[in-house]
Order: C-alpha cells, then structure tokens, then sequence
C-alpha cells in the first residue's frame, strides 16, 4: 500500500455498497482511522478483512486535538493511513478536514477511494436538475441564523441539498417555502440505500404541509429545485421588497430580490431604504 492519507467512502446503508478498492485499502493499509471504530470494525468483519493487530485510530471532531498528532506521526514515518467515516464519503458533512488539510500542508499524499455518498444518491434520485448543484449541509440550530442561511441560498440558481434532522425537518420546510417560495420543487428522501427508502416529491408548500405534524424516521437529504428568474417591473419590486423586509434586513432583502430578479444591488438597495422609511 502507498504511503500517504487514503479517505475511504464507506456505504451510507448497504454494507455491499463498498467498493473493491476501498476493501484493498482497508485489508492492506498500516494505520486504521475511523470517526467511529465500531462501525469500522464492524464492516470489516462483513467482508473478511482482518486487523491482524493494527492500530484502529478514533478521529472525530471531538477527539481532533489529541488523534491528529497520532495520525500525522505515522503519515511522517511514511506509513500507509486510511481513514473511514461513519458512513458515506469522508469530509462531506462529516471528520477529516483538519487531517486532510494538515496531510497536504505537509506535502504528504492524500488519496481518495470514492465511493457512497447521501448527497448524490439523492440528486440522482430527486427527479431534479442535477447539471449545478450545491451542498449546504445542515442548517444553523439557531433560528436568525437559519433565516440568514435561508436568504442567502434564495438566489442561488442551483439545485440546493441539505441535510437535516427528522424531529426538525417539518419546521425547515416552513421555513423554506417561506423564503424560497411555496411552489418550488422538492424532494425528501428518506433512509437511502435502507430496506425503508423512501423519496417524497412536490412544491415546499406540499411537504410543509405533510410533515409538519408527521415526522419522518431515518436519515433525511432535502433536494430543492433551483429557482425561477423573476422578470420585475416596479410595483413587483416593491411588493418582493415588502415581503422579504418582513423576514430579513434591509440589507439581506434587498441582496435577495436583486439576486432574483438580475437588478442592480445599488438600485434596489436604495429602493428598499426608500420603503423602510414610509
């Protein structure tokens, strides 16, 4: 095995859904790094690979400060490191930054072995545009914070994707149909990969409505359609100006509605003063 850092995907559901590399990289690198040993351990002995006494390296967001220095001593005495999250693609929403980023910084070699990923798997089956996309991961817990979070993918022409909890999605959903518009496209998918997947399709509007009250079971990915260009003339201005100010700054609303109609920031910064003062 190579000497340098190998980020390994693992499946997000399915245990076979692993590939024969991330297994060869498994059976046969020098240090074993895992945001939970358990899980890794665990899938190793489902495909046959064993420790044969190894050190199995936890490396989490909790334990950064005291693992990194193990990790990146072995690294520099060109060991073989692979390193496995939880579930699905190492960094995307989960452990690995820090390691990947002081690996690198050092010259040494960072490697991936690619593989599951919630986030793609749930582009591929949303039904929705998938030629520009973005990863928001999860939304701030605080609820100003989200509301900014909001505004700022309002404009964005991109097919958006986040994850969120289940006891908390029914609310993200109002929220979200309330500052990208009730009728944009959506999927919700459910359990990826699971004997329960599950994918919801329809408006914000509709999912707000169905699980506002029904709270999903599983891992949840939201896929959200981008949005429609607004062609504006002034009275509409005013009336997106009007709306967005009942949920943003001056500011923030007026970046909003010139991001969704293609006006001059200038112009409608101005315009949104003007409204703020009658």
């Amino acid at each position: 095995m190579p000497p340098g850092l190998h980020l390994v995907a693992v499946p997000i559901g399915a245990a076979r859904d692993i590939t024969l590399r991330a297994l060869d990289v498994l059976a046969g690198a020098d240090v074993l790094a895992a945001e939970d040993t358990r899980t890794l351990r665990h899938l190793m002995e489902i495909h046959g690979i064993a420790l044969n006494g190894r050190p199995l390296v936890a490396y989490h967001d909790h334990n950064e400060a005291a693992a990194l220095p193990r990790l990146m001593a072995a690294l520099r005495e060109g060991k073989s490191v692979a390193y496995a999250p939880e579930a699905g693609t190492p960094l995307v929403s989960d452990p690995g930054f820090g390691l990947a980023r002081a690996a690198a910084a050092e010259g040494i070699a960072v490697v991936a072995a690619p593989g599951a990923s919630a986030v793609l798997a749930a582009l591929a089956v949303s039904g929705l545009p998938s030629d520009r996309f973005l990863f928001a991961g999860f939304p701030p817990a605080a609820a100003g914070e989200r509301a900014r979070f909001i505004a700022e993918l309002a404009p964005l022409r991109a097919t958006l994707i986040l994850y969120e909890s289940p006891r908390r999605v029914g609310r993200l959903l109002g929220e979200l149909a309330e500052g990208l518009g009730e009728t944009r496209q959506a999927a919700l998918c459910r359990e990826l990969t699971k004997r329960f997947e599950e994918v919801t399709r329809g408006t914000l509007g509709d999912l707000a409505e169905r699980f506002a009250a029904a709270e999903p079971k599983g891992e949840i990915v939201l896929v959200i359609d981008r949005g429609a260009e607004v062609q504006a003339d002034a009275a509409t201005l005013e009336d997106l100006l009007r709306e967005a100010m009942t949920r943003l700054s001056v500011k923030d609303a007026a970046a909003e509605v010139a991001a969704k109609t293609g006006t001059s920031k200038r112009s409608i910064y101005q315009l949104a003063l003007n409204l703020s003062e009658r």
